[in-house]
């Protein structure tokens, strides 16, 4: 493996951090890149389930280490950002894919939801790219992705606080884009709509205070949507593979999420009456 700090839009050293890669679309990216020979730091919350991706990726010719990394920790992201310069001399990719869902309307979730989710979805990415900023600018060469959500750009309703954790993640990196362009570094953002994932196991409901218990019916919607999805884990995986190498910003995994995008931006109105229309459809349906 070259020594040499790759130039700007290259990967000439192939070393990977991702979080949350326990699971999911985690585990799918460790696997990816695995498959075209990087090297990848295996990162959970669940040391288990890290330990278990690795094994997957040793398996399947892969290299790496598994360890600990909690996003609402910036202790935590520093010693794999220690471990990373002492053991690989460095990175050339940082993923900040850990992330957990939540449901609810304004008026039903808590200050407690807001803050649960605040921290996970959109400061766990701010730590990440802190501690792994200084590593990238010193080699002059590399790359970030966030993983937002789709949920970010069409902000359905009764997501609210998931919603604005992921609006923020795509301003957040279009801002990391700006700032890290003039050092070679690259940077991605991704929106994926709903894909076949484990994320609504991890979801966090609006409490029932004051009796403002949300609907059982937006479970039901989202489980419909994930079960009607033609993608998956693995598919949007090879789209974030192939826009780290194309230097893309925005990634969107799908024709109709690029229509939906382009449709907001024309007709800004036309589209609110659309996603109104939509969502009581599968009122409706559930």
């Amino acid at each position: 493996m070259s020594s040499n700090p790759a130039a700007p839009g290259r990967q000439a050293r192939k070393r990977v951090f991702i979080t949350g890669a326990g699971s999911g679309l985690g585990k799918a990216l460790a696997l990816r890149f695995a498959a075209d020979g990087w090297q990848v730091a295996v990162t959970d919350v669940d040391l288990a389930a890290a330990t278990q991706t690795l094994a997957e990726v040793t398996a399947a010719g892969g290299s790496g280490f598994a360890d600990v990394c909690n996003v609402t920790s910036e202790e935590s992201f520093a010693a794999i950002a220690a471990r990373l310069q002492r053991e690989w001399n460095g990175v050339d990719l940082l993923v900040n894919n850990a992330g957990v869902a939540t449901k609810g309307t304004v008026a039903e979730s808590t200050l407690e939801q807001w803050q649960w989710v605040l921290n996970i979805n959109l400061l766990g990415c701010v730590r990440g790219a802190r501690a792994i900023i200084p590593l990238l600018t010193a080699q002059g060469s590399g790359h970030i992705v966030n993983i937002a959500s789709f949920a970010g750009i069409a902000n359905p309703p009764a997501m609210a606080s998931y919603n604005a954790a992921k609006a923020a993640v795509i301003s957040l990196s279009e801002t990391l884009r700006h700032e890290l362009e003039p050092h070679g570094v690259g940077v991605s953002v991704v929106c994926p709509s709903f894909f076949k994932t484990n994320l609504i196991a991890s979801s966090r409901q609006a409490s029932p205070e004051q009796g403002n218990e949300p609907s059982p019916q937006m479970d039901r919607i989202v489980q419909r949507l994930m079960e009607k999805a033609s993608i998956t884990a693995d598919s949007v995986a090879a789209d974030i593979f192939d826009a780290v190498r194309e230097r893309r910003f925005l990634v969107l995994v799908n024709a109709d999420d690029k229509r939906q995008v382009l449709l907001k931006r024309v007709s800004p109105e036309f589209y609110f009456r659309m996603v109104q229309k939509a969502t009581a459809k599968f009122m409706r349906k559930s």
